[in-house]
């Protein structure tokens, strides 16, 4: 049996992208398996009991106690004696590559899910693309989530292309058809609309993330104004956590919060059921590992505008499943939603290839068989080199 151990900064990370992985991987018999992040004593409580969950304290943002993170994985991995160590999130990313070199383990892997740096400037651009040269330098494999983040690192010579690779067609976890399934559409379509007051003739699009700058909600909450102004039927539900970090420009967001036809849903662990009551998907984001919200609404039949960036990119096919965007042009953002709302027609011929994109190319349990082969030969490769 194969010792693995996942490391997030936080557990929000493994329960959005590991944890069906790690059900998928149990039932193969061949895993003994592992979780790291910050402690959260919920997340704890719901966790299978074939999960070793081990807290180790970890925040978000610089901290001096990453030495003491740093210092306990080490500690920790020596005694577990794990065949794989996986990490990503910054943070998480960093403390692990060091503690897991340090100990000896022999395949440590960087799931590059995002590239913190590329969203920065200045100093601190250069200061964290050097923590990422250095979390690359300590693994033994790189596996970014897209293509577009691959061909970038190898562009910015973060890593070389002998120990890189994206695994299928890329997504840190893939869409799982058996939640997002498209045959209770109209059902959830008809609820949500009725539950948040929304005309079932309105149309709705919908943004699912956190309230911050690198998601380009300030392009999105200044498009959004001038849509609604002048068209009545429009409506934004806004789907994640409320609070606005402090990027956000403070009179958009005040105006989100008085305009009736801006709703804030809150994180919600029934996104397909949004997505389902939604006429066009916006991710005007910055920076992405992938954005698997991306093909989670192509798998709800949603027509998407996303940001021309790696990895979305690879999420879409632009012209048949969606649009592309430039990155933080307001303008454009506003001229392409306007687009969409003209051309309904399109929209549906979008979204019926959206679907079908998404479920040949991102379906979840074909991924997961793909990701466990990787892991396994990872493992046996190393044992056979030793």
């Amino acid at each position: 049996m194969y010792k693995i151990c996942f490391v997030t900064t936080i557990s929000l990370t493994l329960k959005s992208f590991v944890l069906e992985l790690a059900e998928f991987m149990h039932e193969t018999g061949n895993f003994e398996i592992h979780f790291v992040c910050d402690y959260d004593a919920e997340f704890e409580k719901m966790l299978p009991q074939y999960i070793h969950y081990k807290p180790i304290s970890m925040k978000r943002g610089v901290s001096f106690d990453g030495i003491k993170a740093i210092l306990e994985m080490k500690k920790y991995f020596k005694k577990e004696k794990f065949d794989l160590v996986q990490y990503s999130t910054p943070n998480a990313s960093c403390y692990a590559s060091i503690a897991a070199k340090l100990a000896g383990v022999p395949c440590r892997l960087y799931c590059q899910w995002g590239i913190a740096y590329v969203g920065f400037q200045g100093v601190k651009r250069k200061i964290f693309k050097q923590i990422e040269r250095m979390v690359c330098r300590n693994s033994t494999m790189i596996e970014p989530d897209s293509f577009g983040n691959l061909q970038f690192s190898h562009s910015e010579n973060l890593y070389t292309p002998d120990k890189s690779r994206v695994i299928w067609n890329g997504s840190a976890s893939g869409v799982n058809l058996s939640k997002f399934d498209i045959t209770h559409k109209i059902r959830w379509r008809e609820e949500i609309r009725r539950k948040h007051n929304i005309p079932q003739d309105a149309f709705v699009y919908i943004f699912v993330g956190r309230i911050t700058k690198d998601k380009g909600v300030n392009e999105l909450f200044e498009a959004s104004k001038s849509l609604i102004n002048t068209h009545k039927d429009v409506y934004l539900l806004l789907v994640g956590n409320v609070e606005a970090s402090e990027s956000v420009d403070a009179g958009l967001y005040q105006w989100t919060q008085d305009e009736d036809r801006v709703i804030y849903c809150g994180y919600t662990n029934e996104v397909e059921q949004y997505l389902a009551a939604s006429d066009v998907y916006l991710l005007p984001s910055y920076r992405e590992g992938f954005g698997s919200a991306v093909v989670e609404a192509e798998a709800m039949g949603v027509p998407v505008i996303v940001s021309d960036i790696p990895g979305p990119t690879d999420a879409m096919i632009n012209g048949k499943t969606g649009i592309l965007t430039p990155k933080a042009d307001t303008k454009k953002l506003y001229d392409n939603m306007l687009f969409m709302y003209d051309n309904k027609e399109l929209c549906n011929e979008y979204g019926e290839n959206g679907k079908s994109f998404a479920r040949t190319s991102f379906e979840q349990k074909e991924l997961f068989r793909r990701i466990i082969e990787d892991r396994s030969s990872l493992i046996c490769n190393n044992k056979r080199i030793k």
